[in-house]
C-alpha cells in the first residue's frame, strides 16, 4: 500500500473507535487504548518505513499543542487549544505537500477524507489501515520464524567441518582435542 518515505497522518481517536481491540480497551480506559494504538503503529512504521504522524484531538484541553517524536520518523501530535484533529491534519497536509512524497490520511470520517483529498492527500480508511497493520504483524512473525529456522548454525557452510566440530566440542565443555 505505502512506499518507504511516504507520509501517513493518522486520526488517532478515529482509529481507536474503529479498531475492535482498541474500542474495547477504550471502554475500560482511554489511555490504554491510546498507548496500544501507538505501540501497534510504531511497529507498523518500522516495518513499512514510512513517516508516520498520529494526531490526537485535544480540542477541549487547555494548553495542548504538543508534539512528541518517538523516533526520527514517528511522531505523536496533540492538537492546539481550540483546534480539532481534523483541522490539525488539514494543516499538516498543507505543510507536507511541498515535500515530494505521497501523503496519506487515515480516517473514516468522510468529510475529512474529502478535505484531505482536495488538499492533495490520498485517503486510507480505518479498516484499510487496520488490515495493513495486522498483515505487517503476520509478516514480521513469519520473518522471525523463518530467520530462526535458517540460523540454527550460522557457521555451517562457512567454516570447514573439522573446525565446526572442534567448536562444538568446546561449546559442550569437552575440551579442544
Amino acid at each position: 500500500m505505502f512506499q518507504k518515505e511516504d507520509v501517513l497522518l493518522v486520526d488517532g481517536y478515529n482509529m481507536i473507535g474503529a479498531w475492535p481491540e482498541l474500542a474495547e480497551l477504550k471502554e475500560e480506559k482511554l489511555e490504554d487504548a491510546r498507548d496500544r494504538l501507538l505501540d501497534m503503529l510504531s511497529d507498523y512504521q518500522s516495518y513499512a518505513g514510512l513517516i508516520l504522524i498520529v494526531v490526537f484531538d485535544a480540542f477541549r484541553v487547555s494548553g495542548a499543542g504538543v508534539e512528541y517524536r518517538h523516533r526520527k520518523k514517528f511522531s505523536v501530535v496533540y492538537t492546539r487549544e481550540r483546534e480539532t484533529a481534523d483541522e490539525c491534519i488539514e494543516r499538516l497536509v498543507g505543510e507536507w505537500t511541498s515535500v515530494k512524497r505521497d501523503i496519506y490520511v487515515a480516517t473514516s470520517d468522510l468529510v475529512e477524507q474529502h478535505v484531505a483529498f482536495g488538499r492533495g492527500a490520498l485517503r486510507v480508511s480505518a479498516r484499510e489501515l487496520f488490515h495493513a497493520v495486522k498483515q505487517s504483524r503476520t509478516d514480521i512473525q513469519t520473518a522471525i520464524k523463518n530467520d530462526k529456522q535458517l540460523k540454527k548454525n550460522p557457521l555451517e557452510g562457512v567454516l570447514p567441518e573439522d573446525v565446526q566440530q572442534r567448536l562444538e566440542r568446546m561449546r559442550r565443555g569437552l575440551g579442544d582435542s
